[in-house]
Parts: C-alpha cells; structure tokens; sequence
C-alpha cells in the first residue's frame, strides 16, 4: 500500500497528545514519539499547561520544540524525585534547544506556560542515569554539501546523551536542498557495516528565512521511501508540519525541501541489536553521489543559530560523509 507507513497531522492524535507512535501501531516496536502543545500556544486552540508522562518500561528524551521555556517534574522507579528547567527556542529552525534524558519506568509532568515539546521513547529494562544537555553543548553537524547541505543536531546520538537504545537527532534543510540522501538503510544485522534501526521521521516546514512570502504561502517538502530485501514500503508524500512518517525497514530518502521552504525533521532510531550504533547502507544506485560533493562549496545559508542564519561556524563539524 502506498504511503501505508505515512501519518498527516492529527492522525495519531491521543490522550492530549498532539501525536503518539507506541507499539500501538500495528508491526511497530523499538521505537516511540510524542509531541504535544501546552498553555497559550495557538489563538485558535485552548490547551493545558501541563500533561503526564506516565511511568512505563521506556527510556524517554525530552526536546523543546518551540516556546521559551518549559518544567519537567519527574519521579524516578527508586521514588526520588526531580524537576529540571529547559530553555526552548522560538522555533525548529532556531538552533538546539535544551535536551533531557528519563531513565526507563520514571514518570513526569511537563509544564510551559507556551510551547511544544517532543518526547523520543525506546522500550528498556536497562537504567541509565537522568542526564541534562543544554542547548550549548549539542553537537551540530554540517552534513553533505551543494545543495545535499543541511544542519544536524545531534542531542541524542551516540556522540550526544547516554541513552540504552534511542539514537535521535535534528536536522534542518534549507529550502531547495536534499536531505536523507543518498537513499540508504538500516535493516540488515551486518556486523560494522549496517545495524537494524526502525525510524521516525517527525517534519516540520516553514517558509525559508529572509523570505518575502504572501499569507497564503503553504510551506511543503517531499520524502520517499521504497522497499528492500527486508521488506516491501512505498511512501511518496507532501509532507508540512506535524506529518509523521515511520520506516520500519527499506531504503528511505531523499527529503527534499521545495524552494523558498525550509524542512526540519526529528528521527528516532532504535532496534533490537545490542550495540547502539547507526550504521547505514546506501542505494548501489545512488551511493556514487557522495564523491561529488567532495567538489562542491557548503551551503552559506547554514548554520541556522537563535538569530539568524550565517555561515558555517567555528565549533560546527562539517561532514561530507554521511
């Protein structure tokens, strides 16, 4: 079925929740998301300022989206409690924002008197410490190059927070560039070259900075997947803000950002290997396209920070690799 794997805005809508992946989902398993909307976030909406994570057997980390400020209560399964303050950020497309980790079986309240706030989720037994990463201390990424360059925010990769089985990360895409490309997969055990992932694609868009668009610019990008020896998916979507997309196996990519929109998306990887580690394989067909980039200039429009889009900074990575 196409765009089986696919999920618009509203449609995973649950208990509050603006959008909730779980095992739930038929043939889902290692991985889970959660956003939601609290306080005075929309004038069109009325939402509360508060909502319960429930203590469950899940890793979880907790991402601000966009709002200034947010309080997490959370109670840990040894029954000590603590609250941590995350600063937020005026949107997806303003740089890293503040990150929490919560172990598995701790339960939460999150409050902000504004905001939207993500929660990354991945089922475990195995404990880990709650760990704090401010918005300062996320790695960032300059991946690719030409108009394959985008912004990555690694908060919750390897490389980032302590996590059992959750790799996630951030990636912004200027509007008329590629991202998630070449087309590649993580489904396959194969010791140092590919590791089994599922994934969750979580997109926003907005009309690209320093544009000068009417009120009736509709922000948009496009994303693909397509089956693999693993099994068969075919998702060929328009994808705006709060969409969801879930690959649960085959090759995935490109997103492409449709000129004067940017794209952002947060992905959720997690799955049943032992080693938390990304290790992908690219399309035969496709792959060779990497080596061209060795040729081209990074994009100038990146990276996006809290003020303005700039060139590349002094303490960003810059990776043509991946």
């Amino acid at each position: 079925m196409i765009n089986e794997w696919f999920h618009p805005a509203g449609s995973l809508a649950r208990e509050g929740f603006d959008s909730v992946v779980d095992a739930d989902i038929d043939g889902w398993t290692h991985t889970g998301f959660r956003s939601v909307t609290l306080g005075d976030s929309s004038p069109d909406e009325q939402h509360p300022t508060a909502i319960e994570l429930a203590a469950a057997a899940v890793e979880r980390v907790l991402v601000p989206l966009a709002g200034e400020s947010f309080t997490v209560d959370y109670t840990l399964s040894d029954g000590s409690t603590g609250s941590r303050e995350l600063t937020g950020r005026a949107s997806v497309f303003h740089g890293p924002a503040d990150c929490l980790y919560l172990p598995t079986g701790a339960s939460a309240t999150v409050s902000s008197a504004a905001g939207r706030i993500a929660i990354a989720e991945a089922p475990t037994a195995e404990s880990r410490p709650v760990q704090f990463l401010p918005a300062a201390e996320v790695p960032v990424e300059l991946r690719g190059s030409g108009i394959s360059s985008r912004q990555v925010h690694n908060f919750a990769t390897p490389a980032g927070l302590d996590c059992v089985k959750i790799i996630a990360c951030e990636v912004i895409t200027p509007g008329g560039n590629w991202s998630s490309y070449p087309p590649h997969k993580h489904d396959e055990a194969i010791p140092g070259s590919e590791s089994r992932l599922e994934e969750i694609y979580y997109f926003e868009t907005a009309v690209s900075r320093g544009s000068n668009a009417p009120e009736a610019a509709d922000p948009f990008s496009l994303f693909s997947t397509y089956s693999s020896g693993a099994g068969e998916i075919t998702t060929s979507a328009t994808v705006r803000t709060g969409d969801i997309a879930l690959v649960p196996y085959g090759y995935h990519g490109p997103l492409a950002a449709a000129p004067g929109y940017d794209n952002y998306y947060l992905n959720v990887m997690a799955g049943p290997d032992e080693e938390r580690v990304w290790l992908i394989s690219d399309d035969p067909a496709h792959g060779w396209v990497r080596e061209e980039w060795e040729a081209l200039e990074f994009d100038t429009r990146l990276p996006y920070t809290g003020d303005s889009a700039g060139s590349a900074a002094a303490d960003s990575e810059t990776s043509k690799e991946k």
